[in-house]
């Protein structure tokens, strides 16, 4: 969305003020989880992996409103991504504010349908049932068909709220039975443990996907996902809570959520540099990479990951940005990456089949930290105070002779050697940051004898603002 560019200036708690909007606006369309074991009779991981289409609950709640990306609608169509499935069939979720406002209307009697979709099938049904029940005799029943998804229960809740002398039972099939009864046995059928519209089931219903996500964080097994701020981010507001104001706040949740948080981003830069790994970005690329390269002459061979019998498909194609598929990348990446840190941390030869115990020894250091794409740190940490920043240090422009400067004319101005983030410091200068040591040090030399762009080493007692209006 507009506004939400990352840049090297942003401090985590800026770049979550800015990432929080966005999160807020955007729904998620698709989820992946993979999970694996070990064969105690075979050396090997034998992978789950699960695709999960969903959609907000609409059931009872506020109509859910959300924004639609165009760029993200193409890029998922490249990929075969199928809105159909998300529309019509896409599990349902909320958060706990969300379920709270539901339990409260379904207590009270003061539920509602939200969809006028939905409106209009009841308003239909509710006919039908009407001009049926005055003529019908008790015991008598009559089918309702060609029920969607929550009309299913939506069509029951309104006719036991509208009429006290009919009882209704869900047949499957998209059908519906309603018969006419008295008012006392109604009641009697409404208190046993046959009724498909009790509170709780119906909750269980609406929070669809949620239920999943509440048995993983009280499984409390390690969380592991690719540059995964956004996905923790949307976690915690479509599952949870809505995302606090607080940056800290979000950073506790999410820790007492996931105790264990593996970011295989921040994995592999390190490896990048520990093992002389090639230089690539996305998480397909990096599993590439892994699988091709001898990165371990002497070592043992990377541990076997299988994938289970109901996930062939994965194992015979490639399917970039599902996100079951994606998930699959993350584990085996985790693995491999685990394995060389480990036959290059000793000397001594490694047996033949480390213990996953052994690969999370490995990774220690990088537990809870998760990356942080082109801003003020390398990593978030969510156990802990964020560590400082190590950036290049930044460059002052200083203007001469060249009146009504912008940030985006500096910024075309130095584009054609590297890549700056630029931010105004005063009317005639301007603050440079880098991620790169060499584009530093190049601007330096191009720059000494420019007639207009004094170009310097940032530093504080000389150039801040603050400091000067103190001096003065």
């Amino acid at each position: 969305p507009s506004g939400f560019v990352p840049s090297l200036f942003d401090s985590p708690a800026e770049r979550y003020v800015k990432a929080r909007q966005s999160v807020q606006r955007f729904t998620l369309v698709q989820l992946g989880k993979c999970c694996s074991d070990t064969e105690s009779d075979l050396p090997r991981y034998v992978v789950h992996s699960y695709n999960f289409f969903v959609f907000p609950s609409t059931l009872g709640i506020k109509d859910v409103e959300f924004t639609l990306s165009a760029s993200s609608i193409q890029f998922l169509s490249h990929h075969g991504f199928d809105y159909n499935k998300f529309l019509k069939d896409g599990i349902p979720y909320m958060n706990e504010v969300q379920e709270k406002i539901l339990r409260q209307h379904l207590s009270a009697g003061t539920w509602k349908v939200c969809s006028n979709a939905d409106r209009d099938v009841l308003k239909k049904a509710i006919d039908e049932v009407t001009s049926w029940i005055t003529a019908a005799k008790e015991e008598d029943t009559m089918i309702l068909q060609d029920l969607n998804g929550y009309q299913m229960l939506e069509v029951q809740l309104v006719l036991r709220q509208a009429l006290e002398n009919v009882w209704t039972e869900p047949l499957g099939d998209k059908k519906v039975m309603v018969k006419k009864v008295s008012p006392g046995y109604r009641q009697l059928l409404e208190n046993s443990s046959y009724d498909h519209c009790q509170k709780k089931l119906i909750l269980l219903s609406a929070r669809g996907f949620t239920n999943l996500f509440q048995i993983l964080v009280k499984a409390k097994k390690p969380l592991v996902g690719h540059n995964m701020l956004m996905d923790l981010m949307h976690l915690h507001d479509k599952f949870y809570r809505p995302l606090p104001e607080s940056y800290e706040e979000f950073k506790r949740n999410i820790h007492n959520l996931f105790p264990v948080i593996i970011d295989t981003k921040t994995v592999t830069k390190y490896v990048q540099k520990k093992c002389l790994f090639p230089r690539v970005s996305g998480l397909l690329e990096v599993y590439d990479v892994l699988c091709s390269s001898n990165l371990n002459p002497k070592g043992p061979p990377y541990p076997v990951i299988a994938l289970s019998s109901g996930c062939s498909r994965y194992a015979e194609k490639k399917f970039p940005h599902e996100a079951g598929y994606d998930a699959f990348l993350c584990g085996s990446v985790l693995l491999m990456s685990a394995h060389l840190l480990l036959c290059r941390s000793t000397d001594d030869a490694v047996e033949a089949d480390p213990s996953f115990s052994q690969y999370l020894t490995m990774l220690a250091e990088h537990v809870n930290k998760v990356n942080f794409i082109r801003g003020g740190v390398s990593s978030i940490n969510f156990a802990g105070e964020d560590a400082p920043s190590r950036h290049p240090p930044a460059l002052v422009v200083h203007v001469r002779g060249w009146p009504g400067l912008t940030e985006r004319q500096i910024y075309q101005e130095f584009k054609a050697r590297c890549r700056f983030d630029v931010r105004r410091l005063s009317k005639n200068q301007f603050i440079l940051l880098s991620n790169k040591y060499k584009h530093v040090r190049l601007v330096l030399r191009d720059y000494r004898h420019h007639p207009h762009l004094q170009v310097s080493v940032y530093r504080h007692w000389r150039h801040s603002p603050s400091v000067n209006c103190l001096l003065q």
